[in-house]
């Protein structure tokens, strides 16, 4: 098999380069050339918002190609367009932001979407710039477009900024805010999980929308939290405490204290999808532990540091206002 990455240097890319390549197919990147490709990965360099861009693939043939793009969604549609002789299948790596909020839990790919969304729009909101990547890309491939609706995406390579923050707290150790219910449940998936769901779809020549994330709880906040201790070998004091004084204190769920959502409709949504159509076409999720202490040795591996996403803020909570929440003086 021939894969065609737009990009495949950095986090989701990467691991479907790794995912591809560790079952003998020919991987291409087309790539900026600000990171360096998988080994093993041909590169090609452009960028796709030029006018000519896409140039350099004119020569080239794939049986399927992965776009990650999380901006104008008239990019996947020139994309699209451009490969539509050259490629079989179009996966397009969405969002489970794609549905209308609040989504309710047990979520279906069936549920209501976000309005606004169009296959030729620029850049507006990334709910609608990703369902607009969809439209574009249906629109080209119709039902050889695959849509990949992630959730939370956890593992090595992450450049967002979640997993990173908590490993690199508690690696601190000392008296940690540890945000309740312990055990409210979590649904993510490790990159390398997604990566190898993708792969197996170009295989069975799957078609259409997919909800890619864990099966709800399958683990807790208590069981990541725990798990970055036992990783991390730290002398961090988990110290749980009820949503309700770290709300009051100003303390913002998902960006200062990444992954978590207290109970609520926002959590139900996040963390209560049903994937039960992925699940049946070949998913299958790696335990917590395994996703936690991969990214630990990663992290080491690299200084400690996590790359960071110039297009997304830097996350987590000050050591100013943990103290100030754990000791209520916020």
């Amino acid at each position: 098999m021939r894969l065609l990455l737009l990009g495949g240097t950095e986090f989701v890319g990467r691991a479907v380069a790794e995912a591809a390549l560790g079952r003998g197919w020919e991987v291409t990147a087309f790539h900026r050339g600000r990171h360096e490709a998988p080994a093993g990965v041909t590169s090609v360099l452009g960028d796709r918002t030029d006018p000519e861009g896409l140039a350099g693939l004119a020569d080239g043939a794939w049986d399927a190609v992965v776009d990650t793009w999380s901006g104008a969604p008239s990019v996947v549609g020139e994309a699209a367009t451009a490969l539509k002789a050259s490629v079989e299948r179009y996966v397009y790596v969405s969002s489970r932001s794609v549905y209308a909020y609040p989504g309710p839990a047990g979520l279906t790919e069936d549920g209501p979407l976000v309005e606004g969304a169009s296959a030729d729009a620029g850049q507006t909101a990334y709910p609608q710039d990703k369902l607009g990547g969809e439209l574009a890309a249906e629109a080209v491939f119709g039902d050889r477009a695959v849509l990949v609706r992630a959730g939370l995406i956890l593992g090595p390579w992450e450049n967002i900024g979640r997993l990173p923050w908590w490993l690199g707290r508690i690696a601190r150790g000392g008296p940690v805010l540890a945000p309740g219910p312990r055990d409210n449940p979590l649904q993510y998936i490790d990159a390398r999980d997604l990566a190898a769901w993708i792969v197996g779809a170009v295989e069975q020549g799957l078609g259409g929308p997919y909800n890619l994330v864990s099966p709800s709880g399958h683990t807790t906040m208590g069981g990541l939290l725990d798990a970055c201790v036992r990783a991390t070998g730290s002398d961090a004091e988990l110290r749980w405490t009820d949503p309700g004084p770290i709300l009051a204190a100003g303390v913002e769920p998902w960006t200062d204290l990444p992954v978590w959502l207290p109970p609520g409709e926002a959590h139900d949504s996040m963390h209560g999808g049903d994937v039960s159509k992925a699940l049946a076409t070949g998913l299958r999720c790696r335990p917590v532990e395994e996703t936690v202490a991969d990214t630990w040795s990663w992290l080491r591996s690299i200084g400690g540091r996590a790359p960071q996403r110039p297009d997304r803020p830097p996350l987590g909570l000050s050591p100013e206002a943990e103290a100030r929440v754990l000791t209520g003086d916020a």
